[in-house]
């Protein structure tokens, strides 16, 4: 976004930025904008924007309440937006304590693990087991980079749901998998699986 753009144009643009995605912090919206970070505040201030923190709250509040297959801890990163059956959104800021010592690379679990949690919480259904995946690791992460992870319900069959979830840094595709997941439930002290018998996970 270029430098000079008039207030009311940056304001409006900055409305939609946050709602797209909440949990931008001041210091990445004005590295976006082009603007201060006090500039940020005050626009927010202006629109009635709260920081980082309340919007946070008002997020958790709003979406882990959606979900029956996973508890909040449960869930690797942050969700955004769950649609259940159909799509969602999930935040995942990488640090060391992910990464090989050497390297500074995030570990291949982490990133796997956000985007099958992800796809796992889109099933309404109290018991959820991934069944079969296929996955793809585009390009190795770095520490410090936030891994935006968008998931969508391609089919579902029955108990049985194929997920596609596309996680990516900015504007930068790094991980793509197919998950299939199936909601089970559980009699007399036992889960079961509902219906399919093939694709029966292991």
């Amino acid at each position: 976004m270029a430098q000079g753009m008039p207030r009311q144009e940056r304001q409006r643009r900055l409305v939609e930025t946050i709602q797209e995605n909440p949990f931008f912090t001041d210091e990445e919206l004005a590295r976006q904008f082009q603007v201060s970070v006090q500039t940020i505040r005050l626009d927010r201030m202006t629109l009635r924007i709260p920081e980082l923190r309340e919007r946070l709250k008002e997020v958790a509040e709003r979406t882990y309440s959606q979900v029956k297959s996973l508890g909040s801890r449960e869930i690797v990163g942050e969700l955004l937006d769950v649609e259940l059956g159909r799509g969602g959104l999930s935040v995942l800021e990488t640090t060391s304590e992910m990464a090989f010592e050497r390297t500074g690379v995030v570990r291949g679990h982490h990133i796997f693990a956000q985007a099958d949690s992800l796809a796992i919480a889109l099933v309404d259904a109290d018991v959820v087991l991934t069944g079969l995946t296929y996955v793809k690791f585009r390009r190795p992460v770095r520490v410090g980079e936030k891994l935006v992870a968008k998931a969508e319900v391609i089919r579902r069959k029955g108990n049985k749901h194929v997920v596609l979830v596309n996680t990516r840094v900015g504007k930068e595709n790094v991980f793509r998998g197919k998950f299939v997941v199936f909601a089970l439930e559980q009699q007399a002290g036992e889960v079961e699986l509902v219906g399919a018998r093939e694709g029966r996970p292991h």
